[in-house]
C-alpha cells in the first residue's frame, strides 16, 4: 500500500487555510500545493471545479506500473481533499510513455471554460497547452495595474492571452495596445476582451514581434503612460526576427520600452528566470524598485517564482 499521507495531510492543511481566503477574494483559481513535501514534487492549482496537477521534473526513475500506482494514489487523495472528480484532474508531466495514467491528457484539445479573478473573467484550458491561459503568479500585479490604469494609455508587451490588458481596461484605461506575435494567443486575447466587454476600437490587438514593434513605435513617436512587459526566458520562434534571451536582451527591451513612456509613467518588468540579474547600468538611468515581495501572491510557497520591478524615469 502506497503511503501518500504526507502529501494528503499537507494538501488538506493548505486547502483549509486558503479556500475561504480565495472565496473572499473572488478567486476561482489559486495554488493549493507547491512541492511542500519533497517526496511529492507537484504543483496543484485549483481552477473552479477542476485541478491542474503539474509534476516537476526530478529525474527520478520509476517503473511504469509503480509510477501509475503512485500517480493514481496522489490523485485519489487530491480528490478526497478538494472534492473534485477524478476526470476533472489534468496531469502535466515529462514522462514520454503513453497512457501511464488515466489522468494524463496532455496534447488533447480539452475544453475552454471561464474562471473569475477579482471580478474579471478569463478563458482557460487545462489540456491543450503547457500553460493554461492565465499565469496565476501575476495576479497581484494585474490588480495593481487595474488600480493605476484610469485614464492611462496602456501597452502590454509579450501579452500572452491579454489578461493585463483586461485589468487595465476594467480599471478605466483610455486606450491600449496588446502586442504578441502568436495568432493563437491574439485570438485568445480577443475572446477575453469580448468576455469582459472591452471596446475593441479603443483596445487594439497588435500581432507583431516585440523587438520590431518597439523599434517601429519609438520611430513613430508613440507614448504610453503604463507599460507591462513580461518576456519569456527564451524563444527561438521562427516568427521572431532574432532569438530572445531575457538575460542578454533585457537592457535593450527596457531601454526601448522606457523610450515610449510618457513623463510620470510606469513600466512593470517581470520574468521568471531564477538566475536573472538586472543589469546595474539600468539603475543609473531609471528609478527602479523591486516589488517581487508584493507581486508574488500569498498562495505561492515558492516566493522566487518570478521577479518584478517598477521602473520610472529619474
Amino acid at each position: 500500500m502506497l503511503d501518500v499521507s504526507p502529501f494528503a495531510n499537507r494538501l488538506a492543511k493548505n486547502y483549509k487555510h486558503h479556500a475561504k481566503w480565495a472565496r473572499r477574494q473572488g478567486l476561482d483559481a489559486w495554488r493549493v500545493y507547491d512541492k511542500d513535501v519533497p517526496q511529492f514534487p507537484f504543483a496543484v492549482d485549483l481552477y473552479g471545479e477542476r485541478v491542474h496537477l503539474q509534476e516537476y521534473d526530478t529525474g527520478w526513475e520509476m517503473e511504469d506500473n509503480a509510477y501509475r500506482d503512485w500517480i493514481n494514489a496522489v490523485v485519489d487523495s487530491l480528490c478526497a481533499v478538494t472534492g473534485v472528480a477524478p476526470e476533472a484532474v489534468t496531469l502535466k508531466n515529462r514522462r514520454r510513455q503513453k497512457g501511464v495514467s488515466q489522468y494524463e491528457k496532455v496534447g488533447q484539445l480539452g475544453d475552454d471554460f471561464i474562471i473569475d479573478e477579482f471580478g474579471q473573467r478569463f478563458i482557460v484550458n487545462l489540456d491543450a497547452y503547457l500553460d493554461t491561459g492565465l499565469f496565476l503568479d501575476h495576479r497581484n500585479t494585474r490588480k495593481r495595474v487595474r488600480e493605476e490604469a484610469a485614464g492611462k494609455r496602456f501597452l502590454n508587451l509579450f501579452a500572452y492571452t491579454g489578461s493585463f490588458t483586461v485589468y487595465a481596461a476594467c480599471g478605466g484605461a483610455a486606450s491600449s495596445e496588446t502586442v504578441d506575435m502568436s495568432n493563437t494567443y491574439q485570438d485568445w486575447s480577443r475572446r477575453n476582451f469580448e468576455l469582459n466587454g472591452l471596446d475593441l476600437a479603443r483596445h487594439q490587438l497588435v500581432r507583431a514581434d516585440v523587438f520590431q514593434y518597439l523599434e517601429d513605435a519609438v520611430d513613430g513617436g508613440k507614448q504610453f503612460d503604463l507599460i507591462v512587459m513580461d518576456p519569456p526566458t527564451f524563444s527561438n520562434s521562427k516568427k521572431m526576427r532574432d532569438i530572445l534571451d531575457v538575460q542578454r536582451d533585457h537592457v535593450w527591451l527596457i531601454d526601448y520600452a522606457m523610450a515610449l513612456l510618457a513623463p510620470g509613467g510606469t513600466l512593470y518588468f517581470s520574468n521568471n528566470l531564477r538566475s536573472f540579474k538586472l543589469d546595474e547600468r539600468l539603475a543609473e538611468d531609471y528609478v527602479i524598485r523591486d516589488i517581487s515581495a508584493q507581486s508574488v501572491p500569498e498562495d505561492f510557497r515558492n516566493r522566487s517564482i518570478h521577479q518584478c520591478w517598477q521602473i520610472q524615469r529619474s
